[in-house]
């Protein structure tokens, strides 16, 4: 499990002053804005699994590129009106969980990023984001990008270590494993032996640990590569 230390990456951690002075100095290059969810999550795992395991790969990729990014606070409520009949899940409608996104996304251009990447944890929010992203990039003008954190495991990774070869899965090997090895105490082994739905038991905490690595990598590339100018999001153009 990570001890990542979070005073430097972590934009909840900073008094004024201190955001303010890395701000002007020209530290801090790029913000990440993690997105995800409180639902269910079968028997087994933790309704915090979504946003857990996104703010989980947002600290470690911060804490890579120290001290030139942060991490805004997580969004840890989703769309996730498709879980409801399961209680204690938790549901915003796209229309108001998209207003909250823009308003911190525009809250972290107003502090100075010209560089965002909303890094997203569930599977339910990422239509909705897709449909406004557009009007995002038009609105803002700056380097804005949405990817599921998922998107940066690659294939070959995946299948090697995966008996099932599936992912991401909801609440299957694939979030199993990653809950194992990153925050195992997560995980009821016993509901998981008794629940009807069994893929979760083919999960290690190994597996998990491997796929996370490279996820973290993958996605530190990405945002440096953000910083660096090398991935720049393509503004479309307004209609006539």
């Amino acid at each position: 499990m990570s001890t990542t230390n979070l005073s430097g990456i972590s934009l909840l951690k900073h008094t004024r002053r201190e955001f303010r002075q890395r701000m002007e100095s020209g530290e801090l290059k790029a913000c990440i804005i993690p997105t995800a969810a409180t639902e269910q999550h079968l028997e087994h795992l933790a309704m915090e699994h979504d946003w857990r395991s996104c703010l989980h790969v947002c600290h470690e990729v911060a804490s890579r590129l120290s001290p030139h990014v942060l991490v805004a606070p997580v969004m840890s409520v989703g769309i996730s009106e498709h879980h409801m009949r399961h209680i204690g899940t938790m549901s915003a409608l796209p229309g108001s969980w998209l207003a909250v996104l823009f308003d911190a996304i525009r809250s972290m251009h107003h502090a100075g990023f010209k560089n965002i990447l909303v890094l997203n944890g569930h599977g339910g929010n990422v239509a909705p984001c897709e449909g406004m992203w557009g009007q995002y990039l038009q609105r803002l003008e700056i380097n804005l990008h949405f990817r599921s954190y998922w998107e940066f495991l690659s294939e070959e990774i995946a299948q090697a270590n995966l008996n099932t070869g599936r992912f991401p899965g909801h609440a299957q090997e694939f979030e199993t494993a990653f809950a194992l090895a990153a925050f195992p105490e997560n995980v009821r082994d016993d509901a998981m032996q008794d629940q009807q739905d069994k893929e979760p038991l083919e999960a290690t905490a190994e597996a998990g640990q491997v796929m996370i690595d490279a996820i973290v990598e993958r996605t530190a590339e990405f945002v440096q590569d953000m910083i660096d100018g090398k991935e720049v999001a393509e503004i479309p153009p307004f209609m006539p």
